[in-house]
């Protein structure tokens, strides 16, 4: 059987089941080569390769003159040259050169002599106590949060000797959330190690070329705070940063599956309590002898002192104000002061609040929000902007009321002054003037301001006053409704004559 090879000649990988059946057949059952081969639908070489894996002699046969023989000298040479030469473009290359075997046979026999690559060996990496931790992210799924859909990330920082777990859930693996992962790992231990180990993320590798690394210069500030130095593994080279990614798979299996929670806060309280109780209670790899909290306590001596000061990680962005009184942030919409519209402001968030400022001035401060599409207001933005809407409309009435009737200033102050309200009172005589005229509410204006009774009642009173001494119809509205005007479309009648003349007819024949 030839299932157990590539067309390329290379030989498959035998599955350990397998494996274990060779050895059973052949220690146990006492099966020669070639009967194990038939029955396992394998070739013999792989079977006798199994064996002689497994401690067995290589088994002596009488080997017969192969028509390959005379081309094995080219072949041997071409595949140290070029190892990973197919065996069908080998086989056309002898083929041109004289060999009369067929296609088939030839490459079994060329995964006979093909070079095997060599295996790379590792050693395995130990550290000092309070030298290296290894930091990186975790994707733990999505969060449905109202009409938003948000990335569940675990930021995971483990400290290379004792394994001392810190586990933060954040909604997004943002530079903000990766500084406050720092930040938190450095306040639970209470020190920072000397090294920061990390794979090619984004927030910390923005660039490289072989050996030359641009660092973010974000990731280079905070390691100036806490004076740590970063260091990415090397390309390829994952077994570096083995210990963090094994904890994930740790937390995967061993804390997040199955795990009820209410929301992300809930969760990293949860988070906490585990990595204390269950985490910390594990066997320290470096020393079985000891648990994981227990190497930590050790550890923990040997870490690097904190600054007096946190480093800062809000979120920072400036933002344009259109003509309504809110900013965009996040994917909801938070208000502002309406007298601070069509400008750039500044919004600085945390994980629980947003903060909005003109220049070095706070103008607003409200709970951040990880919904979508919504508006995050404080009353009083609102409700300020409808008053100067009200009295904005009022000035602009008062303006066109003293355009047309200069003496209406000293009704609308004398109004003022006896407590009735500006706007009210620009309404009412607004309307006055557009179905008496400007000539009829002057006059009536005057007289008003003669008997000293500002208001617009007194207006309407002078108004109807003086309509019944000239004897003229109240006026009307000028702006009708349109179905009104329709109906009040004079019709012209028809001559109703012809309509008598039939009738006439009608009782005479009667």
């Amino acid at each position: 059987g030839f299932a157990d090879t590539h067309l390329t000649g290379a030989p498959m990988a035998i599955p350990p089941e397998t494996e274990a059946q060779i050895l059973r057949y052949h220690h146990a059952e006492r099966w020669p080569i070639g009967t194990i081969a038939t029955q396992l639908n394998l070739h013999r070489d792989s079977v006798a390769r199994i064996l002689a894996q497994a401690g067995l002699p290589a088994i002596h046969v009488i080997r017969r003159p192969s028509a390959v023989d005379p081309y094995l000298p080219f072949i041997l040479e071409t595949l140290e040259q070029f190892p990973r030469l197919r065996a069908s473009r080998l086989y056309v290359m002898v083929k041109a050169r004289g060999y009369p075997g067929q296609p088939d046979h030839f490459r079994h026999l060329i995964a006979r002599h093909r070079p095997r690559p060599k295996r790379e060996a590792f050693l395995r990496l130990r550290t000092l106590p309070g030298e290296q931790m290894q930091v990186d992210w975790g994707h733990f799924g999505h969060l449905e949060i109202g009409k938003a859909r948000r990335p569940l990330m675990a930021f995971v920082a483990v400290l290379s000797y004792s394994r001392q777990i810190f586990l933060r859930f954040y909604l997004g693996a943002h530079m903000e959330n990766f500084l406050r992962g720092h930040i938190g790992a450095f306040a639970a231990w209470g020190g920072v190690p000397r090294v920061a180990l990390y794979d090619n993320l984004k927030s910390a590798v923005l660039e490289r070329q072989g050996s030359v690394i641009r660092f973010n210069p974000t990731l280079l500030a905070l390691a100036g705070h806490y004076r740590f130095e970063p260091r990415p593994v090397a390309v390829a080279r994952g077994n570096e940063k083995g210990r963090v990614e094994r904890s994930i798979r740790y937390i995967r299996d061993a804390f997040f599956a199955g795990r009820p929670f209410t929301d992300v806060a809930d969760l990293n309280a949860q988070a906490d309590a585990w990595v204390i109780e269950h985490a910390g209670a594990r066997r320290c790899p470096e020393d079985e002898s000891i648990t994981v909290r227990e190497a930590f306590l050790q550890e923990q001596e040997r870490l690097l002192a904190l600054p007096g000061d946190a480093f800062p990680c809000e979120e920072i962005k400036v933002v344009s104000a259109g003509k309504t009184p809110y900013v965009r942030f996040d994917l909801n919409d938070y208000s502002i002061p309406h007298t601070c519209v069509a400008r750039r402001l500044t919004v600085a968030a945390t994980l629980e609040q947003v903060r909005i400022l003109d220049g070095q001035t706070l103008i607003a401060t409200h709970p951040r929000s990880y919904d979508r599409r919504q508006q995050i207001e404080i009353p009083e933005h609102i409700a300020d902007l409808v008053a100067e809407k009200h009295q904005a409309s009022a000035y602009r009435g008062t303006d066109q009321l003293v355009q047309a009737i200069p003496a209406s200033r000293a009704l609308l102050a004398g109004a003022v002054e006896r407590g009735e309200p500006l706007g009210r009172t620009v309404r009412a005589l607004a309307e006055l003037l557009e179905r008496y005229g400007v000539a009829e509410l002057k006059v009536a204006i005057d007289d008003a301001l003669a008997r000293d009774v500002p208001h617009p009642n007194a207006v309407r009173l002078a108004l109807e006053r003086r309509r019944q001494v000239l004897a003229v119809p109240p006026p009307l509205a000028v702006a009708l409704p349109e179905q009104v005007k329709q109906r009040d479309i004079p019709v012209q009648p028809h001559d109703l004559a012809g309509y008598d003349a039939l009738m006439e007819n009608r009782n005479d024949h009667a």
